[in-house]
């Protein structure tokens, strides 16, 4: 497991325990002498610690990454009660301190076990819940939402990451690089989203679900929120479930086919990327899921090419 003091990007701050007293100390002083402890956590944007036994500490890593905790302290308050699943619960904003520069927020501790340490057991019934979860978000209005960074069409301007990747884990024996651009240029064919922008996690991943008993309890880190193209929350059919669930994931989420051929591009830009970026030590649990994702697509697409 990838620890919050795992550094991952070049511009990542330095965040420890003794950072997170500091803050709390100054900041919130009634909650000064709670012990503080490290959550490990394959996390990429924010460093967490738990406070006391009810709460947790996110911390941006990096200097821009203030805007996901503004954004969640916004957001989520108003859109958790329309939502089947737990969602973090906002309890205090932090300003810039103790030689820290950003934002930073406290959120009720959310029990379970993340997917990606701990597996669904019960798959398809985490299927149709996450299904159900994503059709609850879509249908909050979002004429007021910001965009997501995931939300616009697949390439938008510029697909060198995805291309990049390609040729990188092609060479290194990772994946069969024709078959890989097959796949992610017919996705590119693929007719753009035109309706009206929805609700978008945007980063349903194993990491960001927890699981108690083995069953799907909640949906974390809504850092990526935003709004834009349904198919990129559809993209968990290949991020996190498999060829027997996908259909009953999709079903629950009453995806059609258009999206869902889009967000099927969506979990191969995705994988490419994640995998290509992170697979040398960066951050070991975010290249596996990846590169499952990708493997799923293309073995997909590979046998409806058949």
């Amino acid at each position: 497991m990838t620890t919050s003091t795992t550094k991952m990007h070049d511009d990542e701050l330095d965040i420890d325990a003794e950072l997170v007293e500091r803050l709390v100390a100054d900041q919130f002083p009634r909650w000064a002498g709670l012990p503080v402890r490290r959550v490990p956590s394959a996390g990429t944007e924010n460093a967490m610690f738990r406070l006391g036994d009810g709460m947790v500490v996110r911390l941006p890593r990096r200097p821009d990454g203030a805007r996901q905790i503004e954004k969640e302290h916004r957001w989520m308050p108003r859109l958790a009660p329309h939502l089947p699943l737990a969602v973090p619960e906002p309890v205090a904003k932090g300003s810039p301190g103790a030689g820290y520069g950003l934002v930073w927020g406290v959120y009720r501790w959310l029990e379970g076990d993340d997917a990606h340490n701990r597996p669904l057991r019960e798959l398809a019934d985490a299927a149709r819940e996450l299904g159900r979860f994503i059709t609850a978000l879509r249908r909050i209005d979002a004429s007021t939402g910001p965009p997501s960074y995931r939300g616009g069409p697949l390439a938008a301007d510029d697909d060198t990451d995805v291309r990049d990747a390609i040729r990188d884990l092609g060479a290194d024996g990772t994946l069969d690089a024709e078959t890989a651009t097959d796949a992610w240029e017919s996705a590119l064919r693929l007719p753009p989203w035109d309706g009206a922008p929805v609700w978008l996690h945007s980063d349903l991943l194993p990491g960001n679900l927890l699981t108690s008993a083995g069953r799907l309890s909640a949906v974390i880190d809504f850092g990526a929120l935003g709004t834009g193209d349904p198919a990129v929350d559809a993209m968990a059919a290949w991020t996190v479930f498999d060829a027997g669930t996908r259909d009953t994931f999709r079903a629950a989420a009453e995806v059609d086919d258009a999206t869902w051929g889009r967000a099927r591009g969506w979990a191969l830009r995705f994988g490419l990327t994640a995998h290509h970026y992170y697979r040398h030590g960066r951050n070991p649990v975010l290249a596996t899921v990846g590169l499952r994702a990708v493997r799923e697509v293309l073995r997909e697409h590979t046998a409806a090419a058949a």
